[in-house]
């Protein structure tokens, strides 16, 4: 995929690196509403310039824990402040019409109502004003309504109730209504597309790069780094070994995650997570991808930097510099490591500097060392 470029238009966020006196990763700084772009300037050779189903984080992208207020999400549902009489009325002119709703509880305080079978809008409708009422006496905060796309003509009895779109997905639509008549505390929807641009360089100093058939720099024969999106579920380190593959058809070898940069009001409104990764080549015969790559070569580095595009966009040089630096030896980035969470029997990365961590500590276990 070539999706996720770094071939962006001219509001390119422009990255000016803060020299600090210590190892660490720092953002440059950058105007409001630009993005900022994440290196160990310590290290860099460069120049002066310097669910379970309760938590139902769900989406392709990185969750946000935070709590969005206002507007829409600040629903008190004062409207359904009566919803025990309306339901007490339902169930007396609807009598067996009020059928029981499939729901689980989760961790949280709340239950998930799980649609799967279909039901007669209006027998939908009597259930779920039953259910929030006694919901509501037991003290249960959150309500939440999983449709799959085949009941879509349940969500406007499920609307009319005071639920709300919380977010959708190609299979299903999520809603969301808050019972207590105080602010809700439900978490918002993702915010943040995860993207990986990767970094491979042969012992002939020539890096990987491509031209791409779409997008704006279709049809002027720039040449730029392999960049995509990370899949629902994949790792970063996987995604950019992945995507290196789909395009040019080179073999690598995750070495570090050498920066990363932020930038907001992307796609679709959100925000955007970009790691910048250095791999190692295991093969070098080109295949390029012919449904979204014009084409792929292993380009001599002195030529890549020297393209008005390198220089005119700070991105690509900073990719560039950090990726050279780490090249020759005096740049140290982040490398993953498999751990286990004390709460689920989930695998995940932590990634970390090995080297500074390994001189602070003073190991010498060579399972801790990496680099090209």
């Amino acid at each position: 995929m070539a999706s996720h470029s770094l071939s962006l238009p001219a509001r390119t966020p422009l990255l000016r690196l803060l020299c600090r006196p210590r190892r660490a990763i720092l953002p440059s700084a950058a105007p409001p509403g630009r993005g900022f772009c994440y290196t160990n300037l310590s290290s860099a050779a460069a120049p002066p310039r310097p669910a379970s189903r309760g938590a139902l984080f769900l989406g392709a992208a990185v969750a946000a824990g935070t709590r969005q207020r206002g507007a829409v999400w600040s629903r008190t549902m004062s409207s359904s402040v009566n919803s025990a009489a309306v339901a007490e009325s339902a169930m007396a002119k609807n009598g067996a019409n009020v059928e029981p709703l499939p729901f689980v509880n989760d961790k949280h305080g709340g239950v998930i109502i799980e649609m799967t079978a279909p039901m007669d809008p209006q027998v939908f409708s009597a259930s779920l004003k039953s259910a929030l009422s006694k919901w509501r006496e037991q003290g249960i905060r959150g309500v939440w309504i999983k449709l799959p796309i085949g009941l879509a003509n349940l969500i406007q009895s499920a609307v009319e109730e005071g639920f709300w779109y919380h977010h959708a997905e190609e299979t299903y639509l999520m809603l969301a209504y808050w019972l207590p008549n105080t602010t809700h505390t439900l978490p918002v929807n993702a915010t943040h597309r995860v993207g990986v641009g990767a970094f491979v360089m042969n012992d002939k100093r020539e890096v990987l790069a491509v031209q791409e058939k779409s997008g704006v720099l279709r049809g002027l024969g720039i040449w730029k780094f392999p960049t995509g999106v990370v899949e629902p579920g994949e790792d970063i380190n996987i995604g950019a070994v992945r995507e290196v593959k789909e395009e040019t058809g080179i073999d690598t070898e995750f070495i570090e995650v050498l920066a990363f940069r932020q930038s907001h009001k992307a796609y679709f409104e959100k925000s955007d997570l970009f790691f910048v990764c250095i791999l190692r080549p295991l093969s070098f015969d080109i295949t390029k991808q012919e449904s979204e790559i014009e084409d792929a070569q292993w380009i001599p580095v002195e030529e890549f930097a020297a393209q008005p595009f390198v220089q005119k966009h700070e991105l690509v040089k900073y990719i560039l510099e950090v990726g050279l630096a780490k090249s020759d030896k005096e740049y140290a980035g982040f490398s993953p490591i498999s751990i286990k969470s004390a709460f689920t029997d989930k695998q995940s990365f932590f990634y970390m500097n090995r080297r500074d961590l390994d001189k602070a500590s003073g190991s010498g276990n060579a399972q801790h060392k990496s680099g090209l």
